[in-house]
């Protein structure tokens, strides 16, 4: 009897090149080690050296097609070299991946000054307007995709978070514009609007609330699927935008659990739990 053996499961970005920022931590590394696992050579930048422990377990997967460069956001000549990097290395750019960003502790308008306004705005939404910037002309001879990680908050609004509130919503605004632009190019723009995912920035923040254990507790009510989604599930959105989304341009896809349904109670005039969206 011949052997049967069993066939790898398909690559679904294999030989593509992407970029991501923000890649050793949270979403984004979650995409990193997706993206790689199916094929894709990717690199990966942030503006800590944090790329060891991210390194050794890419390695663990097999595959070597990988890179990490360290890149400040803030800083455009670090973002141009970014690019330049990955064009050397690869020699192409098939997809950009936006993910780079804060989320600052509760905060309101009186205790936010202008240069804390500019500041999240520089690392929220100007680093995604150069990154996108330099990688299009690389994008466009791939007829290639940008996807820009936004926030539901873009959408409905947050406690004490007006600065960060305002870049995503930007964000997502930018994202439609920037679909319209490059359709001409063969270059489809697409983003992910996330609720609340459980992420070490989310674990942080809820760990100098008044009440970490009602603070994770909200986060997990707030979504009618009744927990936090995760970072997995956030990879998998970007592969699917990435790869078989090919007839989507200008999305913005919510990745919810469906916490922007339904009535809850929402007076503002009453005590409330410190809840992070």
């Amino acid at each position: 009897m011949a052997c049967i053996l069993a066939s790898e499961p398909a690559l679904r970005y294999k030989d593509k090149v992407a970029v991501v920022t923000g890649g050793t931590k949270g979403i984004g590394a979650a995409i990193v080690r997706l993206f790689v696992k199916h094929g894709a050579r990717v690199v990966f930048c942030a503006k800590e050296e944090a790329a060891k422990e991210m390194e050794a377990e890419l390695t663990t997967l097999g595959r070597e097609n990988f890179l990490y460069v360290r890149c400040d956001v803030t800083r455009e000549e670090d973002i141009k070299r970014l690019i330049e990097v990955t064009v050397e290395r690869y020699g192409k750019i098939d997809c950009l991946i936006n993910n780079a960003g804060w989320h600052p502790p509760e905060q309101t308008i009186d205790d936010t000054s202008a240069e804390d306004f500019r500041s999240l705005l520089n690392l929220n939404l100007i680093g995604y307007f150069l990154t996108a910037k330099y990688a299009l002309p690389h994008l466009r001879k791939t007829k290639g995709n940008i996807i820009n990680l936004s926030s539901l908050v873009g959408l409905i609004g947050q406690n004490s978070a007006i600065p960060y509130v305002a870049t995503k919503g930007a964000i997502t605004a930018m994202t439609k514009a920037m679909a319209v632009d490059e359709s001409k190019h063969g270059v489809r723009v697409n983003g992910i609007s996330p609720g609340n995912i459980w992420t070490p920035l989310w674990e942080e923040l809820s760990g100098v609330s008044s009440n970490p254990e009602a603070t994770i507790q909200g986060g997990q009510d707030a979504q009618l699927l009744g927990r936090m989604g995760t970072t997995e599930e956030c990879a998998q959105a970007a592969l699917y935008l990435a790869s078989e989304g090919t007839f989507c341009t200008g999305v913005d896809l919510l990745l919810t659990g469906g916490a922007e349904l339904n009535y809850a109670c929402k007076n503002q005039t009453r005590p409330r739990s410190s809840i992070y969206h």
